[in-house]
């Protein structure tokens, strides 16, 4: 992990700070995998109700944007846009 680079267990608080009422299992999973199953979770936008769902992209757009507009450290920013971007490749590939 470089000098300026987030851990995991700090990047979790930072993301349910932006998230209210976000619940979180940690049942045998790391801050890590717990943080991507909610960035996924945000971006297929599976907390909205089926016929108010958005799309990828937008949802997409949309979390970047809350994270920018957050009281979040630069550091702590980048870090979490970078798993948003992780997780939406991913899904990308996956389809």
């Amino acid at each position: 992990m470089k000098e300026n680079e987030c851990r995991p267990d700090e990047l979790l608080p930072a993301y349910l700070s932006l998230w209210q009422n976000r619940r979180i299992e940690q049942k045998d999973f790391t801050p890590r995998q717990i943080l991507q199953e909610l960035v996924r979770r945000e971006l297929l936008d599976e907390n909205a109700h089926p016929r108010a769902r958005k799309s990828l992209y937008e949802k997409f757009y949309l979390s970047v944007k809350r994270v920018i507009d957050s009281n979040l450290s630069a550091r702590e920013q980048t870090a979490i846009i970078a798993i948003y971007v992780m997780e939406f490749e991913r899904i990308q590939r996956d389809k």
